[in-house]
């Protein structure tokens, strides 16, 4: 027994123990994004609805409002497509806060907590899932903007970068919302949460309209925050412009959220049962 422990406790064993739990914990995290996955297959009409409020806007904007707004330089619905985009994976990540809030409710967490499982592989499980998730809803979205006008005026890869961009954006955003899903523990509340959040940032961006339009004091927000980034971004890599500074700025605002609100989330989910 001495030897044994002897040897656990020896520098050369330390690393392979390392290996060993990080093995364990991405084992853990793809068991808790399959199964997450394997409930949104059981349960297509979540996707279905979800896609529904941006093809709605989509055509909202595109035929009714569309003539009243001006982009000197480029077409409104190649301006349009990058906002639809980054609210449809904002809204999305709601998501991951209310699924987390039924699972906290239902008694899932607790049970999961009671596993010999990484205290991460849970929030990780479900960020990646909603991920996925949002990889499908991008592409649908794409097929819905080339059918109603939007065209590319740069290259398949400025295309495939900006879908890059925007899905590294919502996965920070899914780990907000998976700290006010444990930190509310109802989906109902969860959901009215976390929408005064998104609502200013969305709507109070360049998503829809040119940032000069809008009042100086609200200029000054609306051109710094990390959605009108992200939507700049992607509006360069599809429709031609500077790229690089935008492209780098946006990640950076992805990396920064992850880097904040993961720990907390984590922490946060530690205490939650």
């Amino acid at each position: 027994m001495t030897a044994t422990t002897a040897d656990v406790l020896t520098p050369a064993t330390v690393p392979r123990h390392r290996r060993q739990s990080l093995r364990w914990a991405v084992e853990d995290t793809v068991t808790v994004a399959w199964r997450n996955l394997v409930k949104m297959k059981r349960m297509p009409q979540l996707v279905v609805f979800a896609t529904i409020q941006p093809i709605m806007f989509v055509l909202l904007f595109r035929f009714v409002f569309g003539g009243a707004i001006s982009t000197p330089g480029v077409p409104y619905i190649d301006y349009l497509m990058p906002g639809i985009f980054a609210q449809t994976i904002a809204f999305g990540s709601l998501q991951t806060g209310v699924g987390l809030a039924e699972d906290l409710r239902a008694g899932l967490i607790e049970r999961f907590r009671a596993l010999p499982m990484a205290r991460s592989a849970v929030l990780a499980g479900r960020t990646i899932a909603d991920l996925v998730r949002n990889v499908f809803v991008v592409l649908l979205m794409c097929v819905v903007g080339f059918a109603v006008g939007w065209r590319i005026h740069t290259n398949v890869f400025g295309l495939i970068a900006g879908i890059g961009v925007l899905l590294a954006f919502s996965f920070s955003l899914t780990w907000v919302f998976a700290l006010v899903g444990l930190t509310t523990g109802d989906p109902e509340t969860a959901q009215a949460a976390s929408f005064p959040v998104l609502a200013p940032l969305v709507f109070a961006s360049s998503a829809f309209v040119p940032l000069d339009t809008m009042p100086g004091w609200l200029q000054a927000f609306a051109e710094h925050q990390p959605v009108s980034i992200t939507v700049d971004a992607v509006r360069a890599l599809t429709a031609g412009g500077p790229t690089a500074g935008k492209v780098v700025a946006s990640l950076l605002w992805s990396v920064g959220i992850v880097a904040v609100f993961a720990p907390l989330a984590i922490r946060r989910y530690r205490r939650a049962a």
